[in-house]
């Protein structure tokens, strides 16, 4: 009578014996498996070496992975760095608005930037940041808890770009001090492509490209 033996049982048997191979050198030339990578049936010896490249070349990819994420993290600190070095270096408040705009499009390639404020001192009431903005943009801005980023639907705050009818895509970051439920302001940005801001981007960034434009700019409140 022949004992049909469980694949199960043969695994369990050789995981509580490592051993076994050892007692059986022979049986590693002899034991032979289909290769996907080779299209024949190899011996268990080649076909550990070949699941073992495949694995490095995973770790491999992954490392390259890690590395390319590393730089581009790299370059957009140097990228934030300078832009709040080019705030810290703004001759005077009026400057302020400017610099923060014209360098958020130099360095991080921008092609349109522009903001409102509202509530500054009566000193920057006929500066072009302090135009009209209607009630319900700024409930807009009151209710935005982290940037918006998506197609231009028409926003009223998009409509504040110099060139309002080529934008596509727009991040609007709204502009608060600390933990305020009110805003001061709306930070714009806009694109002429679609796929440049997206409502399924992350916002971390944008969050603190907000918060230091907040902080630098809060010195122009009443």
């Amino acid at each position: 009578m022949t004992t049909q033996l469980d694949s199960d049982l043969i695994a369990e048997y050789l995981l509580d014996h490592p051993g076994f191979f050892e007692e059986h050198a022979e049986l590693l030339s002899k034991i032979k498996l289909t290769s996907p990578v080779m299209g024949r049936a190899v011996s268990l010896q080649e076909r550990q070496m070949e699941i073992l490249r495949e694995k490095i070349k995973v770790q491999e990819l992954h490392m390259a992975d890690l590395m390319r994420i590393a730089q581009e993290n790299d370059e957009i600190t140097n990228k934030f760095q300078a832009w709040t070095r080019a705030l810290l270096l703004a001759r005077n408040e009026t400057d302020l608005p400017h610099t923060l705009t014209e360098q958020l499009k130099e360095t991080f390639h921008v092609p349109q930037v522009t903001l409102r404020l509202w509530n500054l001192a009566e000193a920057h009431s006929a500066q072009w940041f302090t135009q009209s903005v209607s009630e319900d943009a700024q409930i807009f801005a009151n209710g935005l808890s982290a940037p918006f980023c998506g197609p231009n639907k028409d926003f009223e705050a998009a409509s504040w770009l110099e060139d309002a009818a080529s934008v596509k895509s727009v991040a609007i970051l709204p502009l608060r001090v600390g933990a305020s439920p009110d805003s001061f302001g709306l930070l714009v940005l806009g694109s002429s492509d679609p796929n440049r801001f997206t409502s399924d981007m992350g916002t971390d960034f944008l969050t603190r490209i907000g918060e230091t434009a907040s902080a630098a700019l809060a010195c122009l409140l009443r």
